[in-house]
This record gives structure tokens, C-alpha cells and sequence, in this order.
């Protein structure tokens, strides 16, 4: 069981909370609280801090996940109709290249001070996370020329957030060290339903059997190839879905700080063929109210 954290105080208290580490932290609030990109000195303390809390229980760092409702003020970012689909995450990090060398060399930097795991967002082909992986390997020839340690065999992970992502997991796993499942953003891509919008708020649904359908995939393809496979969106903390992840085979749950007790707990109480049934159910289902029926979840 990990948690999510967006700062070091979040980190602090996950791990107060019973947290095996970290499987989500959002670098993005580096950026947000001040008037500028932050350098890489600024990032690097603040990664540091967080590695060291954690020890040698992993502490998963997302890149800069920037655009779609995500916004900084000091930076330009032309209006697009379809924002969610547009320049956003990784995109903008392999579009901006000295952004995110500033904050790989930060992460790497901390690498040697704890059990760092960086995830990059939104990838949606296999040469986007070639790309992003070509960046890493340049600042690790940077950081060895300047007689810099960090940890050599660092972990490099995909967020599964795109239906692409999905269909080519097989090809992701063999190139990955780990998967996340973001289930925001997942569910909003794969059912064509805007998650901010009110009036299509109740097609809103991981429990749909297209979702549940796409998070097995993912999960089979992952283990096929030696890939661990968790799942960091808000759909994890809820205890109530425990019995249909561990039945699907997640490797790790990454939850908020407030509720990995009682997602640890319903974990504990779970007969793991029953949750196999239960998942193996939900995958056959024709809808979701039949998932909903099947864990009851109202």
C-alpha cells in the first residue's frame, strides 16, 4: 500500500499513516507556488527531502504534468478548444527541453539519497517514452562528466492514461520498469466523457466495463513482461473497489494519506480467489451497474 503525496508535507504524513512509500508524487506543486519554473537546486531540495523521508520505500515521482485544468501563470499557453487533448504532460516536456532536463537532473541528483521511481504522464506511443528515456540518459552522461552521484539502475515508469497507452501496453512493459494506472484520466479518455463537465457527470464511471476491461489489459500485458503495474488515481481510495483491484492484479494501490488505513484494511480481509472471481465477473459484465451490483458500490 502507497500513497499520494503533491509536497513534503504529504509524504510526512502518508508514511504516518502507514504508507509503504510513495506511488504518486506530483511534482507539479513545485511549480505552481512560485513566479517562476523553479531551478534545479529548488527542486532538488525538495526531492531530496522527500527521498530521504522515505528511505528505501520507493518515492515515485511524476514529470511536470502541466496543462488540460492545469495552469502556471508565468508560462504562455495558447487556448486550445480541446484542452484535455492537447499540449499537456509529457508533451510539453519533450517540447521544452531544457524544462525538463532541469528537472531530471534534480531527480536524478536525489536519486542517491533514497529509492527514487520517475513516471512520466500521458504517454500515448512508444517513442514518446523512448524520447523522454534519450533525456534521462543525456543528463546521466551530464551528471557523470561533473562527478555527480545518483543511482544508476533508477527506475523509469509509465502512467496508463490514454486507450493508446492501453492497446500498446505490451510494447510500454517491455520497455518499462513499472505502470501506474491513472484512473482520472483514463476513464475520461476511454468514455469520451469530460470529467469537469456537469451535465454528463453520471456517464462519469471507472466501474464501466470498458474501464474495468482496459485496466485488466494493462494489468496482463504489465506481468507479461516482468513490469509491476499499480494504480495511483482517486478510484483506489475508495476500500470498497480493493477487492476488484486485488483481483485484477495490482501490484500496488497508491492512495491519499487519509485513506490508506482503511484501504490497508479492507486489503487484509480479502480472500484472494474470491477477489480473483469477483474481477474475472467484472470483466465479463455487459454494464455498469452490474459492477456496481457485483462489489456493492451504490
Amino acid at each position: 500500500m502507497l500513497g499520494n503525496a503533491a509536497n513534503v508535507d504529504e509524504v510526512r504524513r502518508a508514511l504516518d499513516a502507514g504508507a509503504e512509500g510513495i506511488g504518486l508524487f506530483r511534482s507539479e506543486f513545485l511549480y505552481m507556488q512560485g513566479p517562476a519554473l523553479p531551478d534545479e537546486e529548488t527542486q532538488f531540495a525538495a526531492y531530496r527531502a522527500a527521498a530521504e523521508l522515505c528511505g528505501a520505500r520507493p518515492l515515485t515521482v511524476r514529470t511536470l504534468d502541466i496543462g488540460g485544468d492545469k495552469a502556471l501563470p508565468y508560462m504562455h499557453f495558447e487556448p486550445e478548444e480541446n484542452p484535455f487533448l492537447g499540449w499537456r504532460a509529457i508533451r510539453v516536456s519533450l517540447a521544452m527541453p531544457e524544462l525538463f532536463r532541469t528537472q531530471l537532473r534534480a531527480l536524478l541528483r536525489a536519486s542517491a539519497f533514497g529509492n527514487v521511481r520517475v513516471m512520466f504522464p500521458m504517454i500515448a506511443s512508444v517513442g514518446e517514452f523512448r524520447a523522454a528515456k534519450a533525456v534521462v540518459e543525456t543528463c546521466m552522461a551530464e551528471l557523470d562528466a561533473e562527478g555527480v552521484a545518483y543511482d544508476r539502475d533508477i527506475a523509469l515508469g509509465v502512467m496508463i492514461e490514454t486507450p493508446a497507452a492501453v492497446f500498446i501496453a505490451d510494447e510500454l512493459a517491455a520497455r518499462a520498469r513499472f505502470f501506474s494506472i491513472g484512473t482520472n484520466d483514463l476513464t475520461q479518455y476511454v468514455l469520451a466523457v469530460d470529467r469537469g463537465n456537469r451535465r454528463i457527470a453520471a456517464m462519469y464511471d471507472t466501474l464501466h466495463p470498458a474501464v474495468v476491461r482496459a485496466m485488466r489489459l494493462t494489468v496482463d500485458a504489465a506481468h507479461r513482461h516482468g513490469c509491476e503495474v499499480g494504480i495511483c488515481g482517486e478510484f483506489a481510495g475508495c476500500a470498497a473497489h480493493a477487492e476488484l483491484l486485488v483481483g485484477l492484479g495490482f501490484d500496488e494501490l497508491s492512495v491519499a494519506p487519509p485513506s490508506v488505513p482503511a484501504v490497508k484494511e479492507r486489503i487484509r480481509g480479502l480472500e484472494t480467489p474470491q477477489a480473483e472471481l469477483t474481477a474475472r465477473r467484472a470483466v465479463e459484465a455487459a454494464t455498469a451497474s452490474e459492477v456496481h451490483e457485483l462489489i456493492g458500490v451504490g
